[in-house]
């Protein structure tokens, strides 16, 4: 049986302002700063939260259904999980810098002050999820107004929420089917628009439009892909001989030393 994917709903109508969600990212991660000073995403603030009037609201990756960082990624260092989120491996990073282009939410940030940079977004607690808990950011709104579940059970919820306060709530879940759906949905009282929120997306899952370009040029595609292949073996020399210069000079001195203390 197929597994049925996890999501996170915001209930912008629910949410205090308290900066918890944010303070049990950063505090989960290690990352340092005073979480009610975060403002944007950066590589060490995986979320952040803004305001609108007297309403506040959370800025995160969507980790959508059928994401664009996944299918531009040439070596497979972006992942969608079975379970719903988009997680990301560093060690197989190339630099290419490819998923930030590709995000329709403008959502990876890079580390560009740090001497071997990764890109870095939230990746929805997954091995907390695989661990049978939830992510930081529910587990730590005291308001609910964010919440963890499977997304078809949290589209149900945000529908009747709707219906059951149409004065409350403008009548749209933002990621139903944006990009062909997100894993995390938002409910808000007024059209999102308003918030900076790109609603001109369409429901097509990118990678589907990507392929149709592609397929019409292959040549193009194989050769760009020979190359980047060839510039992530460059970068692995890059990497492995001054390791292995490391270790030919360990054992010369090695060496010497015992041609020292022989008699």
């Amino acid at each position: 049986m197929r597994q049925r994917q996890m999501a996170l709903l915001f209930d912008m109508t629910r949410c205090g302002g308290c900066s918890q969600c944010v303070a049990a990212c950063m505090e989960g991660h290690g990352f340092p700063g005073d979480p009610e000073q975060v403002t944007q995403l950066s590589a060490t603030s995986y979320t952040h939260l803004a305001t609108k009037d007297d309403f506040t609201y959370r800025n995160l990756c969507r980790h959508c259904v059928e994401p664009s960082c996944v299918s531009v990624c040439p070596v497979a260092a972006l992942q969608k999980a079975p379970e719903g989120p988009v997680f990301y491996d560093a060690d197989k990073c190339m630099g290419c810098r490819y998923c930030m282009t590709a995000c329709p939410f403008n959502i990876p940030r890079y580390e560009w002050d740090e001497p071997v940079p990764a890109v870095r977004k939230c990746d929805m607690c997954i091995d907390r999820i695989r661990g049978g808990e939830i992510p930081r950011c529910a587990a730590a709104c005291r308001q609910e107004a964010t919440v963890f579940g499977p997304r078809d059970d949290l589209l149900a919820e945000a529908h009747a929420r709707i219906a059951e306060d149409p004065d409350e709530y403008h009548d749209h879940v933002y990621g139903e089917l944006e990009v062909g759906g997100t894993s995390v949905l938002f409910l808000t009282p007024f059209p999102l628009e308003e918030l900076g929120f790109a609603e001109s997306l369409g429901t097509d899952p990118l990678p589907r439009l990507t392929w149709n370009v592609l397929e019409k040029i292959p040549g193009i595609a194989v050769t760009g892909c020979a190359a980047l292949f060839a510039l992530r073996w460059i970068i692995g020399r890059r990497d492995e001989v001054p390791a292995w210069e490391r270790a030919r000079r360990l054992e010369t001195a090695a060496a010497e030393a015992a041609e020292e203390v022989q008699p």
